[in-house]
């Protein structure tokens, strides 16, 4: 740095007295434009952690980034209760939710947009800015215009309030934790500070205000500058990217790799060797065990939503002595697996070192200069210069052959596992009543909700209830699960139900295409699988074909479930259909005398600009026992009509004795009039 390169000016100038106060004004310039001694650089694991502790180092952010932050400020967790239920017999239940508001610091250097944000990893905001959880945000860039934000100054006071010019933050606002436990979750976030990507150099340059140049052509896809000093930052990339920081005529530059090389002729060398000794030229090599065999790079893959990837270059062989380098860059692995290469030629290359002596008119040549000795051949960098009696001693390393080109092998930024980014999109929801018996579903009076979204992004909603037109709303609660829905897509006749129906074809068109249904085993079906409810009839389907994009053709049907049978008239183009999937339904409970009575469904997700809205009508059917079978009529002597019939059970659809169901569970204590096994009457 600064200090080797101005101890050597100085000897130039002055000899050792020169060389003693050339040290000295390296290490000052060291100290007010580098930051003071080495101190720690940044490191890799630096931003995935989100803190809120005094003392946390905000890091200076170059170019594109992910980055967890520091909680800088919160409030306590906001609790609202809503209650729900209660009506007419019926128990009520106050339902509680939690959310927070806090602000995160992002970087101690002025940004220019937020994309994604990650909760917990999972995406909260997508690239085009769509929100996947429910929060306010507010994005402070950090210029030095930027004023304070108004929740913090509504809470805090406006004179207790910082601006925080220079800091880039962010602001959550009444942010709902439900989904992370009811606890602020562990944050990230896609930052951009620069546009484009940004060479070393001018990371350098950046962070010393300027006072180093900037002559560098490695760049960088982001950059992270944190540590204990500036010069810490610095020296972390010119560790990875072989680089040097010289004097050019009072002016610090930083340079890398093989410049021109000044030639130096075959005359001029030894010159003036009578006053140092006679030896014109002296060469050495030092041995292969004290340079690395390999090198491995670590970096954040940009191919892989930033996390952290390791590109290795080796000189075969077990590679017992590896040097580990830690890069806080965002790279692509290509980029990264160069690095590696160029850092382990370097390295090799510079086991051969040589000194030559040069003539006094040779004293411009200083540090980091790159020059061709004849003699040896090949490209040398001036490590370190003497000048004694007249006598330019050159002390030389030499430089890699074929620096800067291609990587012999290609880098290869791994397998990416990362959640797909789709919007949240708007709500759609499926209001119906089942009949008594489907298994997993309570046999109390209810209407169920199954709810998705026209988008395979589609989280959930909140969903209320109403039997009085929307007058009063109760709050039924946040949707189960994404349920498989959609629509009928062509006309389907009526059939039997007592057998497997192999003539008819349901044909469905599902909500998005990240719904999908698949075929089941006729044993599977008997226990329960594949049931669906098509218009008011429930089906199961054994066979599936795909048909189209998230259209598929449902065969070897069992019609009319669970005393359905009377649904069975034909179903018309765009009829509701529903995966019944217990654990993927809501549930409005209803009292008996609800029924007769419309309900009204608003279900209010993250892509709705308003509630969507549903009407069902109750009508009990929990409470209808099925059907009744083998009806049978016979004429008594005194002209009354008896009539027989065989009962089906509400419980359980599995003829075990083959004799008789049991009636099963009621709804209410009240007998059905329904129940009954013989009714008399007259003529």
């Amino acid at each position: 740095m600064a200090t080797l390169v101005l101890t050597t000016v100085g000897t130039l100038v002055g000899g050792p007295i020169g060389g003693a106060v050339g040290a000295l004004i390296g290490n000052r310039i060291d100290g007010a434009v580098l930051g003071g001694g080495g101190g720690r650089g940044p490191r890799l694991g630096d931003l995935s952690v989100q803190t809120s502790s005094y003392g946390s180092m905000i890091p200076k952010l170059f170019g594109r980034m992910r980055v967890a932050g520091t909680v800088i400020w919160a409030t306590d967790l906001k609790e609202t209760g809503t209650r729900s239920g209660g009506g007419k017999g019926q128990p009520g239940t106050t339902h509680y939710s939690y959310a927070a508001s806090f602000a995160v610091a992002l970087s101690a250097r002025r940004l220019r947009s937020v994309g994604r944000i990650w909760a917990d990893g999972t995406l909260l905001r997508g690239a085009a800015g769509d929100w996947k959880g429910a929060t306010g945000f507010r994005f402070h860039d950090g210029g030095e215009g930027q004023a304070a934000d108004p929740l913090i100054a509504a809470v805090e006071g406006v004179g207790e309030t910082p601006a925080y010019r220079g800091l880039a933050y962010v602001v959550f606002e009444d942010m709902q934790l439900a989904a992370y436990g009811n606890r602020i979750p562990s944050l990230s976030f896609e930052v951009e500070a620069d546009d484009g990507p940004v060479t070393i150099g001018a990371v350098a340059a950046a962070l010393s205000d300027g006072a180093i140049v900037d002559r560098t052509v490695t760049t960088v896809l982001g950059y992270a500058a944190s540590g204990d000093s500036v010069r810490g930052a610095v020296e972390t990339l010119s560790a990875a990217v072989p680089s040097v920081l010289v004097d050019a005529d009072g002016v610090l530059v930083l340079t890398e790799g093989a410049g021109v090389a000044v030639a130096l002729p075959s005359a001029a060398i030894g010159a003036a060797a009578g006053a140092v000794g006679g030896v014109r030229l002296e060469r050495d090599q030092r041995a292969a065990g004290t340079v690395s065999d390999a090198v491995t790079v670590a970096y954040y893959e940009i191919n892989r939503d930033y996390q952290a990837g390791l590109q290795r270059a080796g000189r075969g062989g077990v590679g017992r002595r590896v040097m580990a380098l830690e890069l806080p860059a965002v790279l692509a692995a290509a980029v990264a697996r160069s690095i590696a290469e160029r850092r382990l030629a370097a390295d090799w290359a510079a086991r051969r070192e040589a000194v030559v002596r040069l003539p006094w008119r040779y004293m411009a040549i200083g540090p980091g200069a790159t020059v061709h000795v004849p003699a040896i051949g090949g490209d040398w960098r001036v490590a370190g210069v003497t000048v004694d009696r007249m006598v330019v001693e050159l002390r030389l390393v030499a430089e890699p052959a074929g620096a800067g080109a291609a990587p012999r092998v290609a880098g290869v930024p791994g397998r990416a596992v990362m959640q797909a980014d789709r919007p949240h999109g708007a709500t759609t929801i499926v209001p119906f009543e089942l009949p008594a018996g489907v298994p997993g579903v309570a046999s109390g009076g209810a209407i169920h909700v199954a709810a998705a979204g026209v988008s395979a992004g589609w989280r959930a909603a909140m969903l209320s209830g109403s039997l009085d037109g929307g007058a009063t709303l109760s709050l039924i609660g946040r949707t189960a699960p994404r349920a498989t829905i959609g629509r009928v897509a062509m006309a389907t006749p009526a059939a039997g139900s007592a057998l497997f129906d192999l003539r008819t074809a349901i044909e469905v068109r599902l909500l998005n295409d990240g719904m999908t249904l698949e075929g089941r085993s006729d044993a599977a079906m008997l226990n329960g699988a594949n049931l669906a409810l098509v218009g008011d009839e429930l089906i199961q389907f054994g066979a599936v074909e795909q048909v189209g994009v998230a259209r598929f053709r449902l065969t070897r049907l069992l019609r009319g479930r669970y005393g359905t049978e009377g649904a069975i008239v034909g179903h018309a183009d765009d009829e509701p259909f529903v995966l019944i999937e217990p654990d993927r339904l809501a549930t409005m409970t209803l009292a008996a005398s609800a029924v007769g009575s419309d309900a009204l469904i608003l279900a209010s997700g993250i892509g709705d600009a308003q509630p969507v809205e549903q009407i069902r009508g109750f009508s009990g059917r929990v409470l209808r026992p099925p059907a009744p079978v083998h009806l049978h009529a016979t004429r008594g002597t005194d002209g009354a009509i008896a009539l027989r019939w065989i009962r089906r059970s509400r419980d359980g659809w599995t003829w075990t004795d083959g004799i008789d169901a049991p009636l099963g569970g009621r709804w209410s204590d009240t007998a059905s009039p329904y129940s009954a096994p013989m009714a008399r009457c007259g003529r």
